[in-house]
């Protein structure tokens, strides 16, 4: 079963400020509710590889993505490993006059049908509050 999450918000930062957020991912568990635990495990020119590791409800899940950078327009993930058969997902920076349209795209398949049951939804609800806890984090960090 596919399970698909796309949210977009305006903001009145910029795409790089923006780019900036999603790229320090080690800060996620400081202002992402269901992130517990966030890792870089690998570094180059224009890519990483991390750990995250989400929790809700008594449910705790990680997974590891290689994330392609292109600074600042968008970040693209692919599945590493972790309890998906398939992730694939695409934060994008879209510059809208002063601001920027922001923008997470994700599409995950679970390794088994009752894992997809139980995971999925909950995974769909972290990834869909992702967008708003990004925002609130550059009020927190850029000021209005």
């Amino acid at each position: 079963m596919t399970h698909r999450v796309e949210r977009s918000a305006l903001v009145n930062y910029s795409p790089a400020q923006m780019f900036e957020l999603v790229n320090d991912i080690e800060a996620y568990p400081e202002y992402m509710s269901d992130c517990v635990g966030a890792e870089v495990l690998r570094r180059g020119d224009d890519w990483l590889e991390a750990r995250l590791e989400l929790q809700k409800a008594g449910i705790s899940q990680s997974f590891v993505t290689h994330n392609v950078l292109k600074t600042p327009e968008s970040m693209t993930m692919s599945l590493v490993d972790g309890p998906f058969s398939r992730l694939e997902g695409k934060w994008t920076f879209e510059p809208v006059g002063e601001g920027c349209r922001v923008r997470l795209e994700l599409e995950f398949d679970m390794q088994n049908r009752l894992l997809s049951l139980a995971v999925g939804k909950f995974f769909e609800s972290a990834a869909s509050q992702q967008v708003d806890a990004l925002c609130s984090r550059a009020r927190q960090i850029y000021g209005v």
